[in-house]
């Protein structure tokens, strides 16, 4: 049986890193991506590893094509061949009304949020074909895809709307091959990303409004996550998964 080598991009910390420590759980060798936080990586490989698993940190934006070849080029040599990719890095840029929004912040979300992760989607598929794998996508949307983050990021919003409509079209363009795609949207979850885009009290604030009236955490993510990857869900593709708390 070939070894099962994962992917998670933007792993270093919040969602992407209880992935990463949750399909180590399940077998998986893990590539470790991270954007500037090596500290924090690091701690993640030392869980794995602690635990008996293995894994490697590879630094690298997803925003730039030379650093995905990189990144799945390191997981390869260090990992062996890739069968699966959890496409979790994604920037929400400033928030505030879309009439105020930076033009070069627009352009970074898109560049990182679809573009990197198609572009890592196809380093993925290429992969797959190269080792004859049927592997398995999991690409994170989120609740802002449907709801519209309306007066807080609604191009972040559109740039997850547009990661869904990737993920059903990309599933059914690779179905006939076995090749899975899917995708997970959350709803509010207690990382960090909210204070980084410039509102720390967001989820304080938003949580009277979520049906189960409290945000996520970020294991609860994870899970689903990691049973798309699974045999378990080998007769899902090309659809997305809202983990929201009901809303």
């Amino acid at each position: 049986m070939m070894k099962k080598v994962l992917i998670v991009t933007g792993a270093g910390r919040g969602i992407g890193a209880c992935i990463a420590l949750r399909a180590a759980q399940d077998g998986y060798a893990v590539g470790v991506n991270y954007h500037s936080d090596a500290a924090a990586a690091a701690r993640v490989v030392d869980q794995i590893v602690a635990s008996g698993g293995s894994a490697v940190a590879v630094q690298g934006d997803v925003g730039v094509p030379a650093d995905v070849a990189r990144l799945f080029a390191t997981v390869e040599a260090q990992l062996g061949p890739v069968t699966a990719l959890v496409n979790n890095a994604g920037i929400t840029g400033g928030l505030g009304r879309f009439a105020d929004a930076d033009p070069a912040g627009i352009a970074a979300v898109f560049q990182v949020n679809v573009l990197g992760l198609m572009d890592c989607c196809r380093a993925a598929i290429a992969s797959f074909k190269r080792s004859g794998v049927k592997g398995v996508i999991v690409n994170i949307s989120s609740t802002a895809a449907s709801s519209g983050s309306a007066g807080d990021y609604v191009h972040y919003a559109a740039s997850k709307a547009a990661v869904e409509a990737f993920t059903m079209g990309l599933g059914r363009e690779l179905a006939p091959e076995g090749i899975r795609v899917c995708g997970v949207a959350p709803g509010m979850t207690l990382t960090e990303i909210h204070a980084r885009g410039g509102d720390a009290y967001r989820l304080e604030r938003a949580a009277p409004g979520i049906p189960m009236r409290r945000p996520a955490n970020p294991e609860e993510i994870a899970e689903p996550a990691v049973w798309l990857l699974s045999p378990a869900a080998s007769y899902i593709t090309a659809t997305t998964l809202t983990v929201g708390g009901g809303k």
